[in-house]
C-alpha cells in the first residue's frame, strides 16, 4: 500500500493555526528568503549555484525562465498584493500561516506559497545529487524499504499529480512519507515538515522535456537532488 496521499486544501483557519504553530519555524539550511530591514520588502534570494550548473539535466536556458521570470514574478506579484496592508512588515512564513485557507486571501497566499516552495526546490538539488547519510538512510529503509524504493514512490507521485504541483519527501510525526500537492499548495501547512521537494508545474521542465514529464523527474531523482540537505532538515525538525 502506497504511502503517498492527496492532500485536501480545504482547512478552516482555526484548523490550520492550530496544526502549524512551530512549523514555519523549521530549519532549511539556512533562511528561505530575505527579508529588508525597515520595509520587510520579500525579496527573492539567489540561486544556490550558478544557472548553468544544474545541466545536462536542467538547462541554464529553464533556470533562467524558471528562476528570473517565474520564481521572481511570485516574488513581485506578493509585494504588490500586501503592500500597504498589515501583512506588509511580516516575513514570509508569517504571512503564509495567515492567509492559508483563508477564500478571500487567497491569491496572497498562491504567491506566498509558491516563493516558499520555489526556494525550497532550488535547495533541495544541487549539482551531481549524491546518497542519503546514514541517518537519513535509515529513516528511508524504514519508511519504504530501500532508496530505489522512496525514488519510486516520488516518481509516482511527481508524474501522478494531474495538472501543476509538487511532490514531496516529509517527515509526518515520526515517520517519513511521500505527498503531493496541486498547484501552490505546501505540506507545511498541513502539520508535515518538507524534507525535498520536485516541481512539476510545467515551466519546470516544457523547454527542455516537452511533455516528457517522466524523464525530467526521473533525472531529477537519480541526478540532483540533495540528500545531505535533506538530512540537515530531518535532523532540525527531530531537535525541535
Amino acid at each position: 500500500m502506497t504511502s503517498e496521499k492527496r492532500i485536501s486544501s480545504a482547512m478552516s483557519r482555526r484548523e490550520f493555526l492550530k496544526m502549524t504553530s512551530g512549523v514555519f519555524c523549521l530549519t532549511m539550511a539556512g533562511p528561505i528568503v530575505n527579508v529588508m530591514e525597515g520595509s520587510m520588502t520579500i525579496t527573492l534570494p539567489p540561486l544556490p549555484y550558478a544557472e548553468n550548473a544544474l545541466e545536462p539535466v536542467i538547462s541554464s536556458r529553464t533556470v533562467g525562465f524558471h528562476y528570473g521570470k517565474h520564481h521572481r514574478g511570485y516574488v513581485d506579484n506578493l509585494n504588490k498584493m500586501i503592500a500597504g496592508t498589515e501583512l506588509e512588515k511580516m516575513p514570509l512564513e508569517k504571512i503564509m500561516q495567515i492567509t492559508a485557507g483563508v477564500p478571500e486571501k487567497s491569491s496572497i497566499f498562491n504567491n506566498a506559497a509558491q516563493t516558499w516552495n520555489h526556494t525550497f526546490y532550488w535547495r533541495s538539488m544541487k549539482p551531481g545529487g549524491g546518497e542519503p547519510p546514514a541517518k537519513l538512510k535509515q529513516k528511508i529503509d524504514a519508511a519504504f524499504g530501500d532508496l530505489s524504493a522512496c525514488k519510486k514512490e516520488l516518481a509516482s507521485a511527481a508524474v501522478g499529480q494531474f495538472g501543476s504541483g509538487w511532490a514531496w519527501l516529509v517527515l509526518d510525526g515520526a515517520k517519513l512519507k511521500v505527498v503531493k500537492t496541486a498547484n501552490a499548495d505546501n505540506p507545511a501547512v498541513h502539520g508535515m515538515t518538507p524534507l525535498l521537494t520536485v516541481d512539476v508545474w510545467e515551466h519546470a521542465y516544457y523547454l527542455d522535456y516537452q511533455n516528457r514529464r517522466a524523464d525530467y523527474v526521473g533525472a531529477v531523482l537519480d541526478k540532483l537532488l540533495d540528500w545531505n540537505v535533506a538530512a540537515d532538515r530531518l535532523a532540525s525538525a527531530e531537535a525541535k
